[in-house]
């Protein structure tokens, strides 16, 4: 089970690198900003993995200048608060822009 949690982080990882790598091309952050960045999205995912109470995987994270945005949808708004709380406890977070959208349950 470790090992699988390891493989995701690593993949999570690898993925924030590789989608916020141009920002940091096109000049909008420096090298220094954009590794803590890309630490604080991978961080997150992290703890939303752990946490049972939220679907990790319905959620895309994103870090721009301490700034995290989450993005998806949420089964409620107890998931969509906890969400929001993972985040913001996050070290190194400055602002969460909870723009997660309450999917209603198909009948």
């Amino acid at each position: 089970m470790k090992a699988i949690r390891t493989v995701l982080l690593a993949a999570m990882t690898s993925m924030a690198l590789v989608a916020t790598g141009c920002s940091v091309i096109r000049g909008q952050e420096t090298a220094s900003d954009y590794m803590d960045d890309a630490s604080i999205t991978a961080a997150v995912k992290a703890k939303m993995i752990e946490d049972k109470t939220v679907d990790a995987g319905a959620f895309n994270v994103q870090t721009l200048n301490g700034e995290v945005a989450l993005n998806g949808f949420a089964k409620s708004a107890t998931e969509r608060a906890r969400a929001g709380q993972i985040a913001s406890a996050q070290k190194g977070v400055r602002a969460v822009h909870n723009n997660l959208v309450i999917r209603p349950a198909n009948k």
